[in-house]
C-alpha cells in the first residue's frame, strides 16, 4: 500500500530507540527490581506507582488500568498520534530518514491534522523571533531589555514579537503552504467580514511548549498604547493547546524538577523566565487560568509523589495573590509532596524582584519559603477581628476547619501552638475545635480523590473464549464469561478463594512475582495449587522476558497439558505461533513484539503483563538459575502427570500380557530417571 513505512525500518527505529528516554519524557521513572522502572501511569489517576517500563523488552504495562504496548503505542497513545505520526516523531528524534513502500513518503496535504498544525506552530515560531529582530521589533526589544532580559536571553527561551499589521503572519504561513481554515484551527487568526486576520498584533510573544518542546500555542503581551485588547492574549482552546493542561516553561524545567524534587509555580512568563535566569529553573507558570487539578497531575508524574518533594507557589502580597494561594491550596491534599508559599514582603513578583535586588534576593525568597498551610492559616486569621472575643472565637473555627486537613499528624502541634499564639487563645481551645470541626461534614468539599482503579490482571489471563449462557445481564468483558470466568463461582457452588482484587491489592504488591497468590480456579475442573499455578506464570515470565536463559528444545517440546490454567496454555500456544523459543534470537523487543502479534487481541494484556512483571531475582543474583529452576519444575509437573496416566494404565493393563507391563514398567522408570534429574535443577 502507498505510503506504508517499511517494515524493517520500523524494527530498526524500535532498535535505536530506548523506550525509557521515551516515556521518561512525560513520567519520572525509578529503579523497581532487576531490569524494570515504576512510575505514575500517565493514562489514568493514582497515587501509588503501578506503572511499569521494561527496556529490555521495549515494553510498558499498567498494573492499574491495564494499558500496555511498545514506545510507538505509548507515544500514540499519549500524544493522540496515529501509528505512522508516532513512528515519524521518533525518527525525527533519532535523525533516521525512513523509507516508504512506494519510495516517498506520504502527501503533505494528506498528512494528519495534528501534525500540520504542529508544523504551523514551528513555522510561526520562527517568524515571531525574527520579527523580534528587526526594525520593527525594536519596540518589543525595549520591553524586554527594561524586564532585564538581553537579546541572548530571547533566543534562549524563543521570545518573538508579532508585527503591528493586519495579516503579516497569515500572508507568510499562506504562502508556506497553510491553508486559511488550518490557520483559524491553530489559533493564529480570527475570521472578521472581510476574511481571516492575524490574532497576535504589535505584542511580544512568548512560544508555549508542550514537554517534548513542541511548540502547541503562544502567550502575547500588549506593548502599544493605542492596543485596546487585554493586557495579555494566550492561543484560544485548540487540537492542540488546552490551557489547564499546559504549564509554561515545562520543557525547560523538567529533567530540573525530577532531579531535584521541587517545582516552582509562579505567576507569568517573565516570572518564569527570571526564576531561570537566577538559577532557579524548576520555574513553571501556568498560562492564562488559575492552578487546577490538570496542573496537579502533571507535576505529580514529574516528582514521582516523592513525600520528599516540594510543590512552592509563589503569589503576590495582595488580594489577588491570596486568592490565588487559595485556590492553590484547595487541590493541596491531591499531592504527595509538601506544598509550600513564597510571598515577597513588598508585594513584588518573582521577575520585579530581580530587576530591584538581583538574582540572589529571588533565590532567597523561594529557599525562603514556608508552608501553605501556614499561610492559608495566617490568612483565615486575618478575617477577624483578634480584639474581640466574636473576633477570636470564628479565628480559631476557620482556623480549626484548615487544620482538619493536616496530612502529616505529627506536625498539628506545632500548627496548635502556632494559631494559639496568633489569636491569643489557650492550645487546649484550638485543639478542641479542631476536634469538633473534623467530626462535622465539610459543606465544600475539595477535589476528589483519585478516581477508583480499574481492575487490573491479576487474576490470571482468560480461558478460551465460549458461548456465553444466555443472561439478561450486560455481556462480560474479556477474561470472563457468563459465571465461568475468573471472578466466577461456578453454578451452584462456592467460589474458591482467589486472590484479592486490583482494588484490596497494594500497587507495591501487583508489581511483584506473586508467590502467595490464590488462583481463581473457578472455571476450572479440578483446582490448580498455588505452586503449580507460580510455576506456570514464571516460566512463562522467563520465556517471555529471557528466552536466550531457556532450553529452547525443552520447552518447545512441552506439550499443551503441561499448563493447567486455561489462559497459560493459550499463551504457551501464543509461543509457539510466534515460532517458539528457538527462533526468539537476540532481540527481546522483537521477541516481544512477535508473541504480542501471535495473541489473540484479549490475550495480549496478559502477555504485557508477564513481559514486565519483574522477576523474583536480586539484582545480579541468578537469572539463568532461577529459570533453569522454575522450567525444570514446570517439567516435573508434566511428567508427574504423565507417570500418573501410566499408573493407570498399568492398573488396567491385563495382568496375562506379561510383555505390555514390562514395556510399562519400563516407561515408568525412565520418566523417575528424568524426574531425577530436573530435581537438581530445582
Amino acid at each position: 500500500m502507498a505510503g506504508l513505512i517499511k517494515r524493517e525500518d520500523i524494527d530498526e527505529l524500535r532498535s535505536r530507540t530506548r523506550i525509557d528516554e521515551v516515556i521518561g519524557e512525560f513520567v519520572t521513572l525509578k529503579t523497581a527490581g532487576i531490569g524494570s522502572l515504576k512510575g505514575l501511569c500517565p493514562f489514568h489517576d493514582e497515587k501509588t506507582p503501578s506503572f511499569t517500563v521494561r527496556p529490555q523488552v521495549g515494553m510498558y504495562h499498567c498494573f492499574g488500568c491495564g494499558e500496555s504496548g511498545d514506545v510507538f503505542t505509548f507515544l500514540q497513545k499519549v500524544e493522540q498520534l496515529s501509528f505512522v505520526e508516532a513512528v515519524e516523531t521518533l525518527a525525527g528524534k533519532a535523525g533516521m530518514h525512513l523509507r516508504y513502500e512506494d519510495g516517498k513518503g506520504p502527501d503533505r496535504e494528506q498528512a494528519s491534522r495534528r501534525q500540520r498544525l504542529l508544523e504551523m506552530h514551528e513555522v510561526a515560531g520562527r517568524f515571531f523571533a525574527q520579527a523580534l529582530e528587526s526594525e520593527a521589533g525594536q519596540i518589543g526589544r525595549d520591553f524586554l531589555t527594561g524586564r532585564g532580559f538581553p537579546a541572548e536571553s530571547s533566543r534562549e527561551f524563543g521570545i518573538g514579537f508579532a508585527p503591528k499589521s493586519w495579516d503579516g503572519l497569515t500572508t507568510h504561513l499562506r504562502r508556506a503552504g497553510f491553508t486559511d481554515e488550518e490557520i483559524l484551527a491553530g489559533g493564529l487568526a480570527s475570521e472578521g467580514g472581510r476574511g481571516i486576520y492575524d490574532r497576535f498584533r504589535g505584542r511580544v510573544i512568548w512560544p508555549i511548549k508542550d514537554m517534548t518542546a513542541r511548540t502547541i500555542g503562544f502567550g502575547a503581551r500588549r506593548l502599544y498604547d493605542d492596543d485596546k485588547g487585554p493586557k495579555y492574549l494566550n492561543t484560544p482552546e485548540t487540537a492542540l493547546y488546552h490551557k489547564n493542561q499546559v504549564l509554561y516553561g515545562l520543557d525547560l524545567a523538567k529533567k530540573s524538577i525530577a532531579k531535584t524534587k521541587r517545582v516552582v509555580v509562579v505567576e507569568g512568563y517573565t516570572d518564569v523566565m527570571a526564576a531561570h535566569l537566577a538559577g532557579v529553573d524548576q520555574a513553571v507558570a501556568t498560562c492564562g487560568t488559575a492552578f487546577g487539578a490538570e496542573h496537579v497531575k502533571i507535576i505529580r508524574r514529574l516528582l514521582g509523589d516523592d513525600p520528599t518533594g516540594q510543590v512552592i507557589f509563589t503569589f503576590d502580597g495582595d488580594a489577588a495573590g491570596q486568592k490565588a494561594a487559595l485556590k492553590a491550596f484547595e487541590f493541596e491534599s491531591l499531592f504527595s509532596a509538601q506544598t509550600f508559599v513564597a510571598v515577597e514582603p513588598d508585594g513584588l513578583d518573582p521577575c520585579d524582584l530581580r530587576m530591584r535586588k538581583g538574582d540572589a534576593a529571588l533565590r532567597e525568597l523561594i529557599d525562603g519559603c514556608k508552608p501553605l498551610f501556614e499561610f492559608v492559616i495566617t490568612t483565615a486569621i486575618a478575617r477577624f477581628d483578634l480584639d474581640t472575643v466574636e473576633g477570636r472565637i470564628s479565628a480559631v473555627r476557620a482556623a480549626a476547619e484548615v487544620l482538619t486537613d493536616v496530612r502529616d499528624r505529627n506536625s498539628l502541634s506545632h500548627y496548635y501552638r502556632f494559631v494559639a499564639g496568633r489569636i491569643g487563645v489557650d492550645i487546649d481551645e484550638v485543639e478542641a475545635a479542631v476536634r469538633t470541626a473534623a467530626r462535622q461534614p465539610k459543606q465544600n468539599r475539595r477535589p476528589a480523590e483519585a478516581p477508583a482503579r480499574q481492575s487490573s490482571y491479576r487474576d490470571g489471563p482468560p480461558p478460551t473464549p465460549t458461548a456465553p449462557a444466555a443472561s439478561t445481564s450486560a455481556a462480560p468483558g474479556p477474561g470472563t464469561g457468563a459465571g465461568t470466568g475468573p471472578g466466577h463461582a461456578p453454578s451452584g457452588g462456592a467460589r474458591e478463594p482467589g486472590p484479592a482484587s486490583a482494588g484490596e491489592a497494594s500497587d507495591e504488591r501487583s508489581l511483584e512475582y506473586v508467590y502467595e497468590e490464590r488462583p481463581d480456579v473457578s472455571n476450572l475442573s479440578a483446582p490448580i495449587s498455588p505452586a503449580r499455578l507460580k510455576t506456570e506464570k514464571g516460566a512463562l515470565m522467563v520465556a517471555l522476558q529471557h528466552p536466550e536463559v531457556v532450553n529452547a528444545k525443552l520447552f518447545d517440546s512441552l506439550s499443551a497439558k503441561a499448563f493447567e490454567h486455561p489462559g497459560y496454555r493459550r499463551i504457551q500456544d501464543a509461543i509457539r505461533q510466534a515460532g517458539g523459543l528457538g527462533a526468539a534470537g537476540p532481540a527481546q523487543s522483537k521477541w516481544a513484539e512477535r508473541v504480542l502479534d501471535a495473541a489473540d487481541e484479549d490475550l495480549r494484556p496478559y502477555v504485557a503483563q508477564l513481559l514486565v512483571t519483574p522477576l523474583p531475582v536480586i539484582e545480579g543474583d541468578g537469572i539463568d538459575r532461577f529459570a533453569r529452576g522454575i522450567v525444570a519444575r514446570l517439567f516435573d509437573y508434566d511428567l508427574e502427570r504423565i507417570a500418573k496416566e501410566l499408573h493407570s494404565r498399568l492398573q488396567r493393563q491385563d495382568t496375562a500380557d506379561g510383555a505390555g507391563q514390562a514395556a510399562l514398567l519400563g516407561q515408568l522408570q525412565t520418566l523417575e530417571q528424568h524426574r531425577a534429574r530436573l530435581k537438581t535443577l530445582m
